[in-house]
């Protein structure tokens, strides 16, 4: 098994190794929980292994098919590598996943670490320009047609909206007139 697993892990890096692997721990996880050996699995046995993604799990079709990737990629490592003679996954079907992204705009916590990385740049620039459009919902061309000069605090509030509102006046380019140094964020 560990040599499967690291055959098939062998085949990606970075961060996508790290996902990549936290998915087949997942299945592999669920197959112990079930006491099934996962080179000896049926077709059935992932099928059910799908459902319990969807039904008891309860994620999105787009996770359930990701995760299923994972586990055909396995299997279609462990076939071509003589340590399975098929693969249980190949005739799984895949949940339809839609087009397009049912999700507008960005969740919480991802526009907090979006920001959070632009903070952490070296760039005063990125904060700009994820802050304005992100906090203030301007647009970008908005964003960028505004001044540093116009930055203020109404009421304490922390939202800039004397920015906001100069940005929205401005039918400008885009022309950024952000200080070079990082004191401006």
């Amino acid at each position: 098994m560990r040599a499967a697993v690291s055959a098939f892990l062998g085949c990606y890096r970075g961060q996508t190794r790290v996902h990549t692997e936290s998915d087949l721990r997942v299945f592999l996880g669920w197959c112990t929980e079930h006491g099934l050996d996962p080179l000896a699995a049926a077709r059935v046995d992932v099928e059910r292994y799908v459902r319990w993604l969807q039904d008891v799990r309860r994620y999105q079709p787009s996770t359930v098919s990701r995760r299923l990737s994972v586990v055909v990629g396995f299997y279609r490592v462990c076939v071509i590598d003589a340590i399975s003679e098929l693969s249980p996954a190949d005739y799984v079907r895949r949940p339809t996943v839609p087009s397009e992204s049912p999700t507008l705009g960005l969740g919480h916590l991802q526009f907090e670490a979006l920001i959070t990385t632009a903070r952490a740049s070296s760039n005063p620039n990125d904060f700009a320009v994820v802050a304005l459009p992100g906090l203030l919902g301007l647009r970008i061309f908005e964003a960028c047609g505004s001044n540093i000069a116009d930055l203020g605090e109404e009421h304490a509030s922390g939202f800039y909206a004397y920015a906001a509102r100069a940005a929205r006046s401005s039918s400008s380019r885009c022309h950024p007139r952000w200080p070079e140094s990082s004191s401006g964020r």
